[in-house]
């Protein structure tokens, strides 16, 4: 098993990353929450999951340890393979999957493009005790209440896929926004992201 890579990223798109390990180069599925953590650097460190079916050996990476947890969870779930989980990833940071699954809400989960209701809700019903395990209670009782930042941001997300912007792209240029300042207001954020596109 190949538990992380270390070594400097030969190309990196939002998709994809290559990572140089001494000469060889290991190509490693990534989601957009990880992109969005390593798409300017140089080098670093993915944490892998190796995935072998009969037609190819996948290697999957992740920014740090929670998000190869909540992948291998989703994994565990009939229905959700190895690209859906990646996805899910994509749309949601893993404590916002992490919350949506304690909160019991598989309404989040089902706006996921190729979620559906039976999908989602079935990944609540049988990760939420995984979850709460892997879970310290500090960051348990910080999940049950979803800060004002999180619901801003689900706010602008969904005003600007209303206006046709690609739902990855406008996550990806929301959060961008948010970094330089964290205190935008909903009508503030959505005219920076929208001004940046």
């Amino acid at each position: 098993m190949i538990t992380y890579l270390k070594g400097s990223f030969a190309s990196i798109t939002p998709s994809h990353v290559v990572i140089d390990v001494q000469g060889v180069g290991y190509e490693v599925n990534i989601s957009l929450n990880t992109f969005s953590k390593i798409q300017d650097k140089k080098e670093g460190l993915l944490f892998t999951h190796l995935l072998i079916r009969e037609d190819a050996h996948l290697l999957f990476g992740f920014a740090d340890v929670k998000e190869r947890e909540i992948f291998l969870m989703l994994l565990s779930v009939s229905g959700i393979g190895a690209n859906t989980a990646r996805l899910i990833l994509s749309y949601l940071k893993p404590n916002e999957i992490a919350a949506a699954i304690l909160n019991g809400d598989a309404k989040t989960l089902e706006q996921i493009k190729g979620i559906g209701k039976k999908t989602a809700e079935r990944a609540v019903l049988e990760l939420k005790d995984k979850v709460a395990k892997q879970t310290p209670d500090a960051e348990i009782s910080a999940i049950a209440a979803p800060s004002t930042a999180s619901t801003v941001k689900q706010d602008a997300l969904e005003a600007l896929i209303a206006l046709g912007i690609n739902r990855q792209q406008a996550d990806l240029h929301i959060s961008k926004s948010l970094k330089g300042n964290p205190a935008l207001e909903l009508e503030e954020l959505i005219k920076t992201v929208l001004k940046s596109l």
